[in-house]
């Protein structure tokens, strides 16, 4: 069959279900055998959001698998209606993000009402890449991805709450929130120092707090770079403290664009500041 001939069809089982669901509400379907047409309809939801998904109806498979994690709570099948709202979301992700995110915070809610915090974090991560790649709102996607680290914190899945807060110190730093990008990049470098598998990565993460440092204020930065090599002395054999030290910014090969951005504002500020200009 066709993609139009599955559309007819997942539009006359949309139709068949809501029949379903009406006749489920009469007095007497409701004493006999009421809950039986509801799981019914929800199947045929199910069914008829597959169908759009192959026709490539993203919004109308959205709106089915919402109808079906609606009826799933009906039932009291948390975990069913948590799976269905995630399906939903997926499919609205290829045409209407907002509506992606407002099913996928319906699954984070009867996640976290289980106890499936794991579970949860991995959806606020997905809504915070909708956040970055779709509706380009960072605010909104630092605090999803920082809502996942927590939770993974408190499930003790450090590596994935460290990966989540890297992302906000990223973000933090370009948004100018010096302070905040310090504190994660001291934290995590702290975290990871002592591991023998993460400790060569850690000398990345005292290296940026330090270059944030610079572009706040130079003296703080170099009592930083002591306090970092006092507590993790691999950093002072690094080529990243050596050129923290000697301020050759322009001589690192391969940057990435986060970097560029943060080794032209030190320039600015060291500039600004031999030309007696605070600006």
């Amino acid at each position: 069959m066709d993609s139009s001939g599955k559309e007819r069809e997942a539009v006359q089982l949309m139709a068949e279900a809501e029949k379903r669901v009406k006749g489920s509400h009469s007095f007497l379907r409701g004493l006999f055998g009421g809950n039986t047409r509801v799981e019914e309809a929800c199947e045929m939801y199910t069914r008829a959001a597959n169908m759009f998904k192959i026709a490539k109806n993203w919004s109308a498979a959205g709106n089915a698998f919402c109808q079906a994690a609606k009826l799933h709570m009906q039932l009291q099948s948390k975990h069913d209606s948590a799976t269905s709202f995630v399906d939903a979301g997926n499919a609205y992700k290829k045409a209407d993000p907002q509506e992606a995110i407002n099913c996928l915070n319906a699954a984070i809610d009867i996640y976290t009402d289980m106890g499936r915090f794991t579970i949860a974090a991995k959806h606020h991560i997905t809504i915070a890449e909708i956040y970055e790649a779709e509706l380009v709102d960072i605010e909104k996607a630092i605090a999803h991805y920082e809502q996942a680290a927590d939770y993974y914190k408190g499930e003790e899945s450090n590596s994935s709450a460290n990966k989540c807060l890297l992302k906000v110190a990223a973000y933090a730093a370009q948004l100018e929130q010096y302070q905040k990008a310090i504190e994660i990049y001291e934290q995590v470098g702290t975290n990871t120092m002592d591991n023998p598998l993460l400790k060569y990565s850690a000398k990345e993460y005292f290296f940026k707090a330090a270059l944030c440092h610079f572009i706040v204020d130079e003296l703080n930065a170099k009592l930083a770079l002591e306090k970092y090599e006092e507590m993790f002395p691999a950093f002072t054999d690094s080529r990243e403290c050596k050129l923290l030290k000697v301020k050759e910014f322009d001589s690192i090969s391969r940057l990435d664009q986060w970097l560029t951005t943060m080794l032209l504002r030190i320039k600015k500020s060291i500039q600004g500041e031999g030309d007696g200009d605070l600006k």
